[in-house]
């Protein structure tokens, strides 16, 4: 089955550059552009714009630009009827040369608050409305690894039978199943930023069928595994327990009853190592869970916990930061 992304979790991986993508649905309040990549060893400068239309000569709504030029800065800016406007500067550099990095656009009533690797950076004023933003532009002393627009409406989808669109929320409501939206996975809630490690969250209303869980950050230089465990908090079962271990592999199993299952371990691929950044998007199936990461399929899981619904607990522990969390 090819990788179906659920409302409001649609990656790019690996965009080459120049990126000059349309935004899901325009900018609006509420959104968050997630960018991850690592800044090139002879880094001179690179930036992030939000564009207003898809040409090189498009006005820039917001212009975020980090420079290693001797006065290490970076400088934000707006570009309206052709004409830059005043200049803002902070002079810091939250970038390392040769260095991962997470960076984080959230999209406010009164600014943009940009976030790098976990950190508050900056707030820029609005100085053109959000309604105007159409693109992001991306180009520079960078390798990318993933952009995500999170929080964003998706395409309206023409109603069966009628020509007139019909808006599906970004995370639908429990029991919000239009006939035509069968086969697509659902979330409930907006993303936890950096939340810490060992991260324990609830599933209200337990885990149901089509249910996608994100999980992305990321594997330190020194680690030697960790764990995503799907619980019963009342019982302490595990009907799903993801173990990846650094040179050896995936391991999955169940903890029911007192007692662990037998172990899976088959994958055609690991996609985890210490210093790397892993995307994983889990989502619950009828008579299985479907694991991707990175935007790859990597192993299905077919359900030892038929009861699968009481499961209302996801921990995540070990040796990893998290970027970012979507139950």
């Amino acid at each position: 089955m090819a990788y179906v992304p659920a409302p409001g979790y649609q990656p790019a991986y690996n965009p080459t550059l120049p990126y000059r993508s349309p935004i899901p649905g325009g900018l609006s309040v509420g959104m968050s552009v997630y960018i991850q990549g690592t800044a090139k060893e002879n880094m001179r400068r690179f930036h992030v714009n939000f564009a207003v239309g898809q040409d090189d000569e498009a006005d820039i709504a917001f212009h975020f630009n980090p420079r290693f030029d001797g006065w290490d800065k970076v400088v934000f800016n707006t570009k309206q009827s052709g004409q830059w406007g005043k200049e803002e500067k902070k002079k810091s550099m939250p970038f390392q040369r040769g260095s991962h990095f997470e960076l984080v656009f959230m999209v406010l009533a009164e600014h943009y608050k940009v976030v790098v690797n976990g950190n508050p950076f900056y707030e820029f004023g609005h100085r053109l409305p959000l309604q105007m933003v159409t693109h992001l532009q991306v180009d520079g002393d960078l390798e990318l690894q993933s952009i995500n627009f999170l929080g964003g409406q998706p395409a309206p989808a023409p109603y069966p039978g009628t020509d007139y669109p019909m808006t599906i929320p970004a995370y639908p409501a429990p029991g919000y199943n239009p006939p035509h939206m069968n086969s697509l996975p659902v979330m409930m809630g907006p993303p936890v930023f950096n939340p810490p490690v060992p991260y324990v969250g609830a599933l209200p209303g337990g885990l149901t069928v089509r249910r996608t869980i994100i999980v992305k950050g990321y594997i330190l230089p020194t680690a030697k595994n960790f764990i995503i465990n799907f619980k019963v908090g009342s019982s302490g079962d595990i009907a799903l327990h993801i173990n990846p271990r650094i040179g050896e592999g995936v391991v999955r199993n169940s903890f029911m009853n007192g007692s662990w299952g037998s172990e899976e371990r088959k994958v055609s691929y690991n996609p985890f190592g210490p210093g790397q950044f892993f995307d994983l998007s889990i989502r619950c199936g009828t008579d299985r869970f479907k694991v991707f990461a990175n935007g790859q399929h990597l192993f299905d899981y077919n359900h030892r916990f038929q009861a699968f619904q009481m499961v209302d607990v996801v921990e995540v522990k070990g040796d990893i930061t998290l970027s970012y969390v979507q139950i």
